[in-house]
């Protein structure tokens, strides 16, 4: 029995199908340290990924290295997300990176990134059932911790926007241990006793430990389970927590939630005013209308009527006879042109002029010599008459 040989594009292909259908392998996250590291000016980032016991070939595309937040570099301590697979060219397995991070924030970035994929797959980040916020809410309802900066930045900026608008603080635990409980109790309690028009909640900011309370699943549904409009307001720029995506409007820091919740009372002030000079021209303009109309067209006395419509008459009689004159004029001349043309085309012209017609005894023209013969008679109408002639 001869053994079967194999191509090495074979073995290479072969490895790869079933390192592709591995799926562990297919979505691993790698935890090393970068050594060998160089930049490809097509922008894919080459890597070896090294611990005590061995390295690991790496390599991240450029589409993949541009959504990086910080700049690799040797020695540099990495948690890599990709799938290992073969590159067959080479004969060698590497990992190909979609994502990396740097180790330390590692284990928590994992599970917000899982989390985040499950509810978003849930539909709890869905926009369609998102919540307008009140453009003029009578309260407020603000949970977060009771001192701070977060809170006093919140109650300054709504009391100089909207002096009427009532506050209400839950105070709340926004750190530690129990803290997403306490956050949930607040929300739920101002749900329950529909004690406002808008929820803000929110802290000041703080690393990704210090937040992670507005990452912890029961935050996310307390917020998108709530029937009152909520705001997140965690005091970080840049990134994101489960519960902006939960919430119906993210705001980046406690203050601009202030400002987005309440209107302000100034600008209020200002497009009132505006309204109300709008109505009082619009106004004055139809009075001003009303009056040129009422001068225009002013009552009357039944003799105003009648001497009006007796001056109508008389113009419609000088009207009518005028056009009476120019239709009489117009056929007359007409007349005159028909009858000349009928004139000169009478026979009694010819006449006139010497000539004779000769007719036989029926009437009959005679217009030649040979029609008539010796002896016969015919009458000869002249200008003045007739005669009656014989033939010799």
């Amino acid at each position: 029995m001869e053994p079967k040989i194999a191509t090495v594009s074979q073995i290479n292909g072969y490895v790869k199908k079933i390192l592709d259908h591995n799926i562990i392998l297919n979505n691993v996250w790698v935890k090393g340290e970068i050594s060998n590291y160089k930049r490809h000016y097509s922008g894919h980032l080459y890597i070896t990924l090294k611990d005590e016991g061995g390295v690991l070939k790496s390599v991240m595309f450029r589409s993949a290295a541009a959504t990086l937040a910080f700049e690799p570099s040797d020695g540099m301590k990495v948690m890599a997300r990709g799938r290992v697979s073969v590159y067959e060219a080479g004969g060698a397995y590497q990992l190909y990176i979609e994502e990396m991070i740097p180790d330390g924030v590692g284990e928590l970035y994992i599970a917000y990134e899982q989390l985040k994929r499950r509810l978003e797959e849930e539909g709890l980040f869905d926009e369609r059932r998102k919540k307008p916020i009140p453009k003029f809410p009578k309260t407020v309802g603000v949970v977060t911790a009771p001192t701070g900066a977060a809170v006093r930045d919140v109650i300054n900026v709504i009391t100089r926007r909207c002096p009427m608008t009532e506050i209400i603080i839950y105070p709340a635990q926004v750190q530690g241990a129990g803290a997403a409980e306490s956050i949930v109790k607040a929300i739920e309690y101002f749900n329950a006793a529909n004690a406002a028009d808008t929820l803000i909640v929110g802290r000041g900011g703080g690393s990704i430990e210090d937040l992670w309370a507005f990452n912890e699943e029961i935050t996310a549904r307390a917020i998108y389970a709530s029937k009152i409009p909520v705001i997140s307001a965690v005091g970080h720029e840049t990134d994101f927590t489960i519960a902006d995506f939960a919430a119906d409007l993210r705001a980046p820091t406690p203050s601009a939630a202030a400002e987005i919740a309440v209107p302000s009372a100034i600008e209020l002030r200002g497009m009132l005013n505006a309204d109300q000079n709008r109505i009082l021209r619009n106004i004055t303009g139809r009075i001003d209308s009303g009056r040129l109309l009422l001068k225009r067209f002013k009552m009357k006395t039944p003799k105003d009527k009648i001497d009006e419509y007796s001056l109508r008459v008389d113009a419609l009689t000088r009207s009518m006879e005028n056009s009476v004159k120019m239709k009489t004029m117009t056929l007359r001349r007409a007349f005159s042109e028909q009858a000349a043309k009928l004139d000169a085309l009478s026979p009694l012209q010819t006449l006139s002029r010497g000539y004779a017609i000769p007719t036989k005894k029926d009437g009959t023209v005679i217009r030649g010599a040979k029609e008539i013969k010796s002896g016969d008679e015919f009458t000869l109408r002249l200008r003045d008459g007739s005669k009656d002639c014989v033939v010799k």
